[in-house]
């Protein structure tokens, strides 16, 4: 029997917090238990106002910091509640945090991710693994995407070659080859939802395009298409990662000065199509061999996004990692769960070929309960 660790995430949408219980052993790893709690309307809109520089943005960040660990913490112990597991069973919790700030490639690389570890450990009586990325910075790495790791042992077959697609606010791909002396590789590919989603808030007051309906009303414009994939971030190499300081409200609105006068949902339609290609670009270009991919993430849930997936990567199979009896929504969670383990067992948590560092490190600092 395995031991019980929680993994705790908030995406880029900052909508809510997913809380994982996971049973973890050294060759086994199930998901137990889950819980989403909200995050409210006034904390979410001041972390998107920190997303870019603004007055007074250190004390605004530390008074969100706070809110978070607090919130972190409610969403850990109602996940305990909900699964009637004590509190003092569980080894401990890995927090992925809130990213405000992803610099990778700046001359000083930095990554800013909040919601106090401190007061995650306290409030929760559990020790806490958090401040995953810096590490694998500081050993010259991109500090994400870090998912690969823990898709690698999830999801890799020496049957054939497979991809697994996570499409949370920003979308990053994990190219699993079957040959296992060749190396698992993986990259930011560029927006998932964070734009749609967007979008969708400020014409339908709605968190997000539900099944992407709204989009499959419009038509994709060529023009604005062309634009953004003219974008150079699409052209680079890996390893890279991106996130909202890239792909951001004001990007698009640049973009759309272009094209004045079109129809919402042609913009949403044309956001879906954007998200669809530098996937399957990405794809294509990097493992043509591939003869799955499995998505994960809220993306799932975009039956335009999966439907387009679909036509455009005519040899590869594409489903839910469902069909792998993995819940879609609380892969991410899981990870950060496995991470913690990582930690607390001193092995590493980054994969050098994903990331760009050096070498393996072991990721995250521990908070004591």
């Amino acid at each position: 029997m395995g031991a019980y660790y929680i993994g705790l995430m908030s995406g880029t949408s900052m909508d809510g917090i997913d809380a994982a219980l996971v049973e973890l052993d050294d060759n086994h790893c199930q998901l137990i238990a889950h819980h989403t709690h909200p995050i409210p309307d006034e904390l979410q809109q001041s972390l998107l106002s920190l997303i870019e520089p603004g007055d007074n943005e250190l004390a605004r960040m530390m008074d969100c910091d706070v809110q978070l660990g607090n919130l972190f913490a409610v969403a850990a112990n109602a996940l305990l509640t909900k699964s009637d597991i004590n509190s003092s069973q569980v080894i401990a919790i890995g927090s992925h945090g809130q990213t405000l700030r992803h610099y990778p490639d700046s001359k000083n690389p930095s990554t800013l991710q909040i919601g106090d570890a401190n007061i995650i450990a306290h409030e929760t009586g559990i020790m806490t693994v958090a401040d995953f990325r810096r590490r694998d910075m500081a050993a010259g790495g991109q500090g994400a995407p870090l998912v690969p790791a823990f898709h690698k042992v999830m999801f890799s077959t020496d049957k054939n070659d497979q991809v697994v697609v996570n499409i949370g606010g920003i979308a990053n791909i994990t190219l699993l080859p079957a040959d296992s002396d060749k190396k698992v590789c993986g990259f930011d590919t560029g927006p998932g939802n964070c734009l749609m989603d967007e979008l969708a808030q400020q014409h339908l007051k709605l968190a997000y395009d539900r099944d992407g309906e709204w989009g499959a009303s419009g038509h994709v414009h060529p023009g604005l298409l062309e634009r953004m994939l003219n974008e150079p971030y699409f052209a680079r190499t890996a390893p890279k990662s991106t996130g909202r300081e890239y792909f951001n409200h004001q990007w698009l609105t640049e973009l759309l000065k272009s094209f004045p006068n079109l129809a919402a949902q042609d913009i949403q339609a044309t956001l879906c199509e954007l998200t669809a290609q530098t996937i399957c670009d990405a794809i294509i270009c990097s493992m043509p061999s591939a003869k799955r991919v499995l998505i994960c993430g809220g993306g799932v849930h975009n039956t335009a996004l999966m439907n387009r997936l679909d036509e455009l990567l005519i040899e590869q199979q594409v489903a839910s990692t469902e069909i792998d009896n993995i819940d879609p929504d609380w892969v991410e969670a899981m990870a950060f769960a496995w991470l913690a383990k990582q930690t607390l067992e001193n092995k590493p948590g980054n994969l050098p070929e994903v990331t760009g560092a050096r070498h393996p490190v072991v990721l995250g600092a521990i908070y004591p309960c």
